[in-house]
């Protein structure tokens, strides 16, 4: 019997994925959740006195540094090649921590809230595993190369708020993957690793359904709060990102997860880049 056979909250099984360190430990953890939520065994009771975790669990490995300070590599060796993967899989390892924090975080949303949540942290997990046996195919494995703390800074910034939240981090940070993964894609592909960005295509149709679950929170907590969605989002974005936003962007994939046309056009005068 394994630790999530007996009916448990929703709430400390996320925090306790949040919570672990080892990345085969984070995983391993991921999956019996999500494999429990699927059987029903988790509940949405919240336990008395209820406290989220603030800070996740983290490998000793990689070495966090500053963006800027992240070295420049070209795709034209297997060293390069894996560097690239291996920041891609940083990425979804923080986005699995920002799955199970969307959902110990804010446990007063809808039980449809935490079904999409429960759904993302699942394709995250499997996306890491995706990346990571790339990486092992190229020599190399989680850790080898330094990264950057820049997702979850911005929950650390939105930790008080859903409505900020869900539109911070979905539909600006997890939209900016849709607009540069087809680039990343075709660069692989011009190097001869057809395999990776194979696999790339396959987190990129994941996440579109990912930005598109916070394109829906955002907008039912609009509803619920009485808010304009548009204007509230950019004035989400100048509060937080002094106003701009990093493009181009990829407008088909971006209508897909849930942006309109008039949101767009006016993201496009907010771009910095």
């Amino acid at each position: 019997m394994t630790d999530l056979e007996a009916k448990q909250s929703l709430f400390k099984v996320a925090a306790d994925c949040l919570a672990a360190r080892e990345f085969l430990d984070k995983t391993r953890r991921a999956q019996e959740a999500v494999a429990a939520w699927g059987r029903g065994r988790l509940s949405l009771e919240i336990p008395a006195d209820w406290q989220p975790l603030d800070v996740p669990g983290r490998p000793q490995r990689p070495r966090l540094v500053a963006a800027r300070d992240l070295p420049q590599r070209g795709l034209s060796d297997a060293v390069g090649r894996a560097a690239l993967i291996h920041a891609v899989a940083h990425i979804e390892f923080n986005a699995i921590n920002l799955a199970w924090d969307a959902i110990q975080r804010f446990p007063q949303m809808p039980a449809d809230y935490f079904a999409d949540w429960v759904q993302v942290a699942a394709e995250e997990t499997a996306h890491f595993g995706l990346l990571r046996g790339r990486l092992q195919a190229l020599g190399h494995d989680y850790g080898d190369f330094p990264a950057h703390d820049g997702l979850w800074d911005m929950a650390r910034r939105t930790a008080d708020d859903v409505l900020a939240r869900m539109a911070l981090v979905p539909r600006v940070l997890e939209a900016r993957g849709l607009d540069v993964t087809p680039g990343m894609m075709a660069r692989l592909r011009t190097a001869g690793d057809a395999e990776t960005a194979d696999c790339l295509g396959l987190i990129l149709a994941d996440e579109v359904g990912h930005v598109a679950v916070g394109s829906r929170w955002f907008r039912y907590l609009c509803a619920e709060r009485g808010l304009a969605p548009l204007e509230t989002f950019l004035a989400l974005i100048g509060q937080h990102l002094r106003g701009q936003v990093r493009g181009p962007f990829n407008r088909a994939e971006r209508l897909r997860a849930g942006f309109d046309a008039d949101e767009l056009d006016r993201l496009e005068a907010l771009r910095g880049d």
